[in-house]
């Protein structure tokens, strides 16, 4: 059995691979709408849910009651709470061209490369954490297994087989996450098979559930009550650990780095978000739905001392479930593998855009941005940042001992990342953040959180000893790490989370109304377009500029830049001097590869041709970046506009041809009422004047008048038809009929003799029957078949019924071998008074479709017509039997 798991793990690994692929395939033919769909995006933001909510939840739960339930609404408060500030955060970033949440947090802050570098730094330690709580679950699925097969030996060593595994992960990262420079650039494959990972969870737990719920707790109200005299099913009594989780794993959602780049750096439009902000929600609650009775029964079933971490896994295999035993694994792989493959993505785009690139700069100026290939440079380090990052979460691993539950391995990561969040929100909301600010606010948090909660993970054995954690440092009992002050509030991370988290804000404001930096940043000048022109004297020619983006981007991508932007390529004359506005959009574009911060060092410290530090380059404010945004929703209202526009062309036209038809109506009615008229009269006078002539033959004018006279009558009736039917005032009779009856009464009637020129083959199989109103249907289909007979353009005739049933409907289609309905006139055949030529020879004034579109619509169903490679047909949709009134 175990063998047979390590097997399926590898084809899943490859199915994965597959994906990948075919998504890449994909969006390199250009066929991007299921790429891009908006439920792909929502499945992809379930990166959120890794190994610590697929095992670790159960386990919390199984510990700490329905205090699990708190990361599951964290995100959900997010979402419905504060969905105004995570649009804005989406919105910003896509128009920026944010790389990472590094990145965007330097864009507030004036491009400060500072800050950029010092969220680098606390991600990457933060993360390490969590990337080894994805690994230890995976070694424990492995021991797990291993210990309910025989032939498997006691003293396995998972740690080899976490090994291989994170080996596993970085050959697939590097391969998926770093083949373009470009990490604005979607990475549908790695998007894709993130939410190919996120169904597979959710069946996997839900699957789970199910079996537990009706397979082993005897059913929904067995297991409620069984649930209700569970001590697990208690709200916790620590309402201070509570709302610090929850706090917790709302302000993660926002900073952890792998959402922020599924969820803003892979975003393509608002409404992948707005679906999101209801779908991803639904997800959790699937998520969170079997976590309590999995919990509650897997301590009533399984023995004494069973890890509550994995039962999920271990209480289908106690019961003999081995295949679904083996789904459960790979649900929880899923949850593990696709978190460390999002998380080293995004952290190595950080590293190389944040920490390598900014050394180059300050080393090498102001050569380091000529010399050699920067694609080649990036490439590179982020590919030995991924597998760096992913052995260090290893490290961590082994180092640890593994033995911390994995729902605090995941506090400790959350409340490492959730150190953001102060300066993130502080410099949304309010303008007076300095850019000091926000850097010692965040160095001050990411310290208290080293101190008091990352180090003390380790036991005692890492640089914080045993003694430390005792007695504090030098024996001062004030400073000990999880008791600061002499305060513990009866919990590591709630301790943590309020000296970090408070001190981190209070950081922010108090030095930020200190400083007396400018806060530029927050407010762009009246003129940013002059201001940047004065602040980009060139003093190197276009050629070289050139020379420098070609070494970023790429000499295509380099070319096409300056063509689109009126800048012509010939090589027998020099570049013409580069303006402020091609400068702005190389930065722009830069921007995508490098992130901003470091693409606006580049730029300016190759304007400048001067050997400036990099902390000095990022001294000025955004202004490109306001010009970007306004542009943005400038074009945003314009195509809103042009749409409106477009949809008032095609009503106005549409208004016209109808007019147009009105107008001929009333000159077709009053012809069609005129003549059988006249002709009454005519005759009738005759009938008058010549009644005692014995040579008058009043017999005959005598049928004329009759003939006529049904003439008006017929079309009086089309007028009262159409009238009764549109007011509602027409009472259907329903019965059972058949339907190969009503077509041949209908064929019989429509065909006034055999010599007819239309020939008609009815489809239909077996004897069906609907229930319908017999006359009302058998007058549509006369009519359909007499406008088949009318205007069928083929030299020989022929008309196709066929009869198809589609669950509760039935559909008919009327198919004849003429060059059918021009595309343009199809949408209108079913107005009153249209006719596709008012000089139509055929007669008829355009009621009869229109008739035929009211007596099916109060039939219940609905009639239509295609155009199709060979013509076109018409179509009648209605119920089997009687439509709900």
């Amino acid at each position: 059995m175990f063998s047979a798991l390590i097997g399926f793990a590898l084809l899943y690994s490859l199915i994965l691979f597959g994906a990948a692929f075919v998504a890449e395939g994909a969006a390199a033919r250009g066929r991007l709408q299921w790429v891009r769909s908006p439920w792909v995006y929502t499945l992809s933001v379930s990166i959120y849910c890794t190994a610590w909510t697929f095992y670790g939840a159960v386990g919390l739960a199984a510990r700490s009651g329905l205090e699990f339930l708190a990361i599951y609404i964290g995100p959900t408060l997010v979402m419905f709470g504060w969905y105004w500030g995570l649009r804005r955060i989406v919105q910003v970033g896509r128009a920026q061209r944010s790389t990472s949440v590094a990145d965007f947090l330097s864009l507030i802050y004036g491009k400060s490369n500072r800050l950029a570098g010092a969220v680098t730094i606390l991600a990457l330690v933060g993360i390490t954490p969590y990337i080894a709580l994805q690994l230890q679950s995976v070694a424990l699925s492995f021991k797990a297994f291993a210990a309910f097969d025989t032939s498997v030996p006691e003293d396995l060593d998972v740690t080899t087989l976490a090994f291989w595994v994170s080996v596993g992960l970085a050959i697939f990262s590097v391969m998926f996450g770093t083949r373009s420079i470009d990490a604005q650039e979607r990475r549908y494959g790695v998007v894709v098979a993130v939410a190919l990972e996120a169904v597979v969870k959710l069946v996997a737990l839900v699957s789970v559930g199910i079996f537990v719920v009706w397979g082993v707790g005897g059913g929904m109200s067995q297991t409620l009550a069984t649930i209700e005299n569970s001590p697990v099913a208690v709200w916790p009594n620590d309402a201070s650990r509570w709302i610090t989780m929850v706090a917790l794993s709302a302000m993660a959602f926002v900073t952890l780095p792998r959402v922020f780049h599924v969820m803003v750096v892979e975003n393509d439009n608002d409404r992948q978000l707005s679906v999101a902000s209801w779908a991803f929600p639904l997800y959790l609650f699937f998520m969170s739905l079997f976590v309590l009775p999995i919990a509650v029964l897997g301590q009533e079933i399984m023995p004494w001392g069973s890890n509550p971490d994995l039962y999920v896994l271990t209480l289908p295999l106690w019961l003999g479930q081995e295949n679904l035993a083996v789904l459960a694994f790979l649900g929880g792989f899923s949850s593990a593998t696709s978190m460390v493959v999002v998380a080293s993505i995004a952290i190595a785009t950080m590293v190389s855009n944040h920490i390598i690139l900014p050394i180059m700069l300050s080393l090498g100026a102001p050569n380091a941005v000529r010399a050699g290939d920067l694609r080649q440079v990036v490439l590179t380090t982020r590919r030995l940042t991924i597998t760096v990052v992913i052995f260090l979460g290893y490290l961590y691993y082994r180092l640890s001992g593994g033995g911390e539950a994995l729902s605090s391995i995941g506090l400790i990561a959350f409340t490492g990342v959730a150190q953001i969040m102060p300066p993130l929100v502080l410099g949304l909301m309010w303008g007076g953040v300095t850019r000091a600010g926000a850097l010692f606010g965040l160095t001050t948090g990411f310290a208290i959180w080293l101190y008091s909660l990352f180090l003390p993970s380790f036991g005692g054995e890492v640089i914080v000893t045993q003694s430390i954690l005792d007695h504090g440092p030098w024996g001062l009992s004030l400073l000990r790490p999880t008791h600061l002050f002499g305060t513990s509030f009866g919990d590591p991370v709630v301790h943590c989370v309020v000296f970090s988290i408070g001190l981190n804000t209070l950081t922010i404001l108090l030095v930020s109304l200190l400083s007396n930096e400018s806060t530029e940043h927050h407010n762009p000048a009246a003129d940013p377009e002059a201001a940047f022109e004065a602040r980009t004297e060139m003093q190197n020619p276009s050629q070289d500029l050139l020379l420098m983006v070609q070494r970023v981007l790429g000499p295509r991508e380099a070319h096409a830049l300056f063509q689109t932007n009126g800048v012509p390529l010939n090589l027998r004359e020099p570049l013409p001097a580069p303006t402020p506005q091609l400068i702005r959009r190389i930065e722009q574009a830069m921007a995508g590869a490098v992130g901003a911060a470091t693409a606006h060092a580049m730029v300016r410290q190759f304007a400048q041709n001067t050997p400036v530090s990099v902390d000095d380059l990022m001294a000025v404010a955004d202004e490109a970046a306001q010009i970007i945004e306004y542009s943005r929703k400038l074009e945003t209202q314009s195509e809103e506009l042009e749409q409106a526009a477009l949809e008032l062309r095609q009503a106005n036209t549409k208004l016209t041809r109808l007019s147009e038809q009105k107008d001929a109506f009333l000159s077709q009615i009053s012809h069609e009422l005129r003549t059988p008229m006249t002709s009454i009269r005519s005759f009738s006078e005759l009938l008058r004047d010549h009644s005692e002539d014995p040579d008058f033959d009043a017999r005959r004018f005598s049928q004329i008048i009759h003939d006529e006279a049904l003439r008006l009558t017929g079309l009086l009736d089309d007028l009262l038809d159409l009238s009764v039917l549109e007011h509602g005032q027409v009472r259907m009779v329903y019965a059972p009929t058949m339907v190969k009856d009503l077509l041949e009464q209908a064929q019989a009637s429509a065909l006034i003799s055999q010599e007819d020129a239309l020939r008609v083959n009815v489809h239909i199989d077996g004897d069906p029957q609907i229930i319908t109103d017999r006359n009302r249907l058998m007058q549509v289909f006369i009519n359909l078949i007499v406008n088949a007979r009318k205007y069928c353009d083929a030299p020989s005739k022929t008309l196709d019924i066929s009869y198809a049933e589609r669950g509760d409907m039935v559909e008919f289609k009327f198919q004849d071998n003429g060059s059918g309905i021009p595309p343009e006139d199809s949408n209108i055949i079913f107005e009153k008074f249209s006719r596709l030529s008012s000089n139509d020879l055929q007669g008829g004034v355009g009621l009869g479709l229109a008739i035929c579109a009211e007596t099916v619509n109060r039939l219940g169903g609905t009639i239509g017509y295609r155009n199709v490679p060979l013509g076109g047909y018409f179509f009648v949709k209605l119920p089997k039997s009687m439509p709900a009134q």
